[in-house]
């Protein structure tokens, strides 16, 4: 197959769970076919990742939008400026006049079987109508996680902002799955919801993934200290909520049970709410250049999400380094999970504190969830969810439309 994939934003470095999930997907899908990456980016020209994202997959175009600045006071005043329009701003803002006349150039002809829009932020630079099939895929339910935003927000200028973006994203993004010729989700969860907004036969889901490679042949060791860790990018207003609601509400109930632990927040970026949030007991490493070392001396990963949406790759990754986890339901929304087998759900800060003091407390039912965890994600290995992928754009490619087909014509091939 010829497959264009666009991309909002740089693809590198993969530190994102949306970026880690697209580039795996995408380097296997590579290896196979003649794929062409599309990525934009506005800011400062950044010549260093033209050439990298080039060495990483050969053929890649980019394209220097020269966005606005992106300090607060000029993307408030962009923000503004993009109010009267119907488009949400978290789509509006990666819509750029030299993208979409390059993407329409790119699928004029027969150049390529299919195109696929990585994320909602890139869908209004493709054309309303074009002879190429395409398929949008879809990380999030965009518009579930605005509206999740909006409940959790303390301050009422911002949750007015994100009540606003999140009734034009839901407009918007319903549109957008209907304008597509497929949508590929990553759960059953987010299809369930997609379903209310197109044909639930133009709807596939692709699960997330897991580098069974790297995660399982790391150095692991059994944690001897009660170490609790928290993984993500801290610049994520979701992940800033969960680790503030953590340390605020559940964290002196886990200190008061177990005095010695310590509560490690491993993650780019980290905000200023975050930073104050350091203490004797609680430590902000920043970014850092691997997960793998922290997550090997983790006794338990915590997964507090209140807001978001699509799939935790963190979860998979500790798990396929053998470490239990606790989560909240929506922090673990989406992946195929099981509640006191190899994970424990809570979704309250009592329950939430009292799940982390029973791992941290219990040797035998942390091993007991650790090796449970441990046989599940080897099931989701990154070639695994690839090869569902690649069967999902073939189908389209052939014209098939519903995931019933696609995935009979695929048996049908194979058998």
């Amino acid at each position: 197959m010829k497959i264009l994939w666009v991309k909002a934003g740089k693809l590198l470095p993969v530190d994102t769970g949306g970026k880690i999930r697209s580039y795996n997907i995408l380097r296997r899908l590579a290896a196979q076919h003649d794929v062409a990456l599309l990525t934009y980016y506005g800011g400062l020209r950044d010549r260093a990742y033209e050439r990298e994202i080039a060495d990483h997959l050969p053929v890649a175009m980019t394209i220097h939008t020269g966005a606005p600045d992106t300090n607060v006071l000029a993307s408030a005043m962009d923000y503004l400026r993009q109010l009267p329009s119907p488009a949400p701003y978290a789509v509006k803002k990666f819509t750029s006049n030299a993208v979409q006349s390059t993407i329409a150039d790119l699928l004029a002809g027969d150049h390529f079987n299919v195109a696929v829009c990585d994320f909602l932020s890139a869908s209004l630079n493709f054309p309303p109508v074009t002879s190429t099939p395409t398929v949008l895929f879809q990380h999030n339910v965009e518009s579930a996680l605005w509206n999740r935003q909006a409940d959790h927000e303390p301050n009422p200028v911002k949750r007015f902002a994100y009540k606003l973006e999140a009734a034009k994203m839901q407009h918007y993004e319903s549109a957008a799955l209907r304008r597509f010729d497929h949508v590929i989700a990553v759960s059953d969860s987010d299809r369930e919801i997609m379903n209310t907004m197109t044909g639930e036969s133009r709807i596939s889901v692709v699960p997330t993934g897991v580098d069974l490679g790297l995660y399982q042949s790391a150095v692991r060791q059994d944690a001897n200290e009660p170490l609790v860790v928290f993984l993500g990018s801290m610049d994520w207003e979701a992940n800033i909520d969960a680790v503030e609601y953590f340390c605020r509400d559940a964290w002196h109930r886990v200190r008061a049970a177990v005095p010695g632990a310590r509560f490690r927040i491993v993650g780019r970026n980290p905000h200023p709410r975050i930073k104050r949030l350091a203490s004797d007991s609680v430590e902000v490493t920043g970014t850092v250049s691997s997960v793998i070392e922290h997550l090997s001396e983790a006794a338990v990963v915590v997964v507090p999400l209140r807001v978001g949406g699509g799939t935790r790759l963190k979860i998979f990754e500790a798990m396929a380094m053998g470490k239990a986890v606790v989560s909240t339901s929506i922090g673990a929304e989406g992946l195929d999970v099981h509640h006191d087998r190899d994970i424990l759900l809570a979704d309250t800060a009592e329950g939430f504190a009292q799940r982390t003091i029973e791992l941290l407390s219990d040797r035998k039912l942390r091993q007991r969830i650790e090796r449970a965890a441990s046989k599940l994600a080897a099931q989701y290995d990154w070639s695994v969810i690839a090869d569902r992928f690649e069967k999902v754009l073939a189908g389209v490619a052939r014209g098939l439309e519903t995931e019933r087909d696609v995935f009979a014509a695929a048996a049908t091939v194979n058998a």
